[in-house]
């Protein structure tokens, strides 16, 4: 911990220093708030709700199916969804039987579907059946057992366990999400799970050493940050609060703060299909009266640019609270978030390897600007030495932020190397340069690791590097990012052809390739041909020399 424990002095007086978290499974949350509030309003889709008591029924649905199909305790099932119903009741399902969650972002393409299938040893993978053909693919080269398709028939209405007169998967060979929610009693076996040791989720990071790593996160690690986000709001109202969950659920960020803190306090959980539809999300906020709203800058940008004409006819003053993560929040920004609406939105901190959140301003209280804001409840910080990860430094020094808490990992899933390297002692080294100021806020300097932040989207080069390795014209290559005021960081890959393809290959082929073959968000939008990657006397790339040379360009 930093040696006078400052960000103390300057905590909220609503938000105790040290709450008590519950040694219990993730998935008793759905159960006691469908206990409690079983006719509330757990989720709404295209208007459509969903009760907590059949959002909890429908996840014992899935555990039964699961079971009977073989899954155990520490078994892995795979979901590929967007923000839908499903996702959420498989979550839980999962959860329920003492299974592991592994969450496949819906932007990845045939390739990374099929290395994170194959890296998180799952058994059993349920998706939206537009995916077919990214699955199609490559399903025969994982493990794989069992596919599950979900059409969303059914979800239109407040009863999806209601009988179907025709089956979901008529002339399919795979079994349907919705048939199976139909045709199965909701009688789960009970598991015993130890929230300490047991994995509730599989979740994935990119990093600087390749290809995506899993972060295992205990039922406890997600338990405590939902406690520890519910502690940080002091004024939800049980029973009361409209979620927009307009990031992707799966990202840890809208699964902690959206979903998991949403079924916690039992609010109603607004799911948008599209995040980049801005009309959408105004159309959701004043229609259903949202009060929260987790978020990213370019979201809140996104309705601060929205033609003032148009914002008049609807009406946003519903927010109370919004919070900011994954990359700064400009002050422009916010202050004009804030006159449209007069919501308090501040900005936070967090990471996936600490399901997420370490940090965030003050929501009642005093905050500043600039800065990523205390550690919430029972969380230490401190900031070592560069050089010497042992030494602590000062207020105002900058070093690693390194964080300990009842949120952080147990480490990376198979590599044992990766996470002696991030968890020393049990202190969580972040990889970003940062201070502690004079008055207990955390700021941000500069990312230690190479990560190129697009659209707040976390792109790590070495991982598109691994992805381009796979095309066979390319002997070597370096990714970097480079400042574009539209999206932040903008990615550019250096590549070195083998002699062969020197004549046959184009930059654009390249750059069409990848389009193919990787996120929307991940590959690179320019592409340069060079001779040789500079690295150093002991062969790593030397991407810095390389973003000086983008620079003078």
């Amino acid at each position: 911990m930093h040696e006078n424990k400052i960000y103390y002095k300057f905590y909220p007086k609503d938000v105790p220093k040290h709450i008590e978290i519950p040694k219990i499974p993730l998935d008793t949350f759905l159960r006691d708030t469908a206990k409690k509030y079983p006719d509330s309003t757990a989720t709404t889709y295209y208007n459509v709700p969903l009760s907590y008591r059949k959002l909890d029924e429908i996840a014992d649905r899935v555990a039964t199916k699961l079971a009977a199909l073989g899954i155990k305790k520490g078994d892995t099932v795979a979901l590929d969804y967007t923000n839908v119903p499903p996702a959420i009741a498989c979550y839980y399902g999962i959860l329920r039987i003492g299974g592991r969650v592994s969450m496949i972002s819906p932007l990845f393409k045939s390739l990374e579907i099929q290395y994170q299938l194959n890296d998180s040893d799952a058994k059993v993978l349920i998706l939206w059946e537009g995916f077919e053909a990214l699955v199609n693919s490559i399903i025969d080269k994982t493990n794989v057992k069992t596919v599950i398709y979900s059409n969303l028939g059914g979800w239109f209405t407040p009863d999806p366990t209601i009988k179907s007169e025709t089956p979901f998967s008529e002339d399919s060979s795979h079994p349907y999400l919705e048939d199976i929610i139909q045709d199965t009693k909701p009688n789960p076996p009970k598991v015993d799970i130890d929230p300490e040791k047991d994995l509730a989720c599989l979740q994935y990071t990119g990093g600087t050493t390749g290809l995506p790593k899993g972060a295992m996160l205990t039922h406890y690690n997600l338990v405590a940050n939902t406690e520890q986000a519910k502690a940080w709001f002091p004024s939800a109202v049980m029973g009361k609060e409209v979620m927009l969950t307009a990031l992707p659920l799966y990202h840890i960020y809208a699964q902690t703060v959206a979903m998991n803190f949403s079924i916690r306090i039992a609010a109603n959980q607004i799911l948008i299909a599209n995040p980049r539809d801005v009309e959408e999300l105004i159309h959701a906020i004043s229609t259903h009266k949202v009060t929260v709203f987790p978020g990213v800058s370019a979201l809140y940008n996104l309705i601060n640019n929205f033609p003032e004409s148009e914002l008049k006819n609807y009406d946003l003053t519903s927010l109370k609270f919004c919070l900011s993560g994954a990359g700064p929040l400009p002050l422009e920004i916010q202050n004009k978030f804030e006159s449209l609406t007069g919501a308090r939105l501040r900005e936070g901190y967090g990471l996936t390897e600490a399901s997420p959140i370490t940090h965030a301003n003050p929501l009642e209280g005093r905050f500043k600007n600039g800065t990523i804001g205390l550690p919430v409840p029972n969380t230490d910080i401190k900031i070592t030495d560069q050089n010497d990860p042992q030494k602590v430094l000062g207020i105002n020094e900058v070093g690693e932020l390194c964080i300990k808490g009842p949120q952080v990992m147990l480490g990376y899933y198979k590599r044992e190397k990766e996470t002696r390297a991030t968890l020393i002692d049990g202190w969580l080294y972040t990889g970003d340069l940062a201070l502690i100021d004079d008055e207990g806020y955390t700021i941000i300097k500069e990312r230690l690791k190479n990560m190129i932040k697009y659209k707040g989207h976390s792109v790590y080069p070495t991982e598109v590097e691994a992805l381009l390795f796979q095309h066979e014209a390319i002997l070597d290559c370096a990714v970097v990012g480079f400042k574009d005021p539209e999206v932040g960081e903008n990615i550019k890959a250096y590549i070195v052809l083998k002699p062969e393809f020197r004549k046959k290959l184009t930059e654009q082929q390249l750059i069409n390739w990848a389009r193919e073959n990787m996120a929307s968000y991940k590959y690179p939008r320019q592409v340069e041909f060079i001779t040789e990657i500079p690295k150093s006397t002991i062969g790593k790339t030397l991407h810095r020399i390389l973003r000086e040379g983008k620079t003078e360009e």
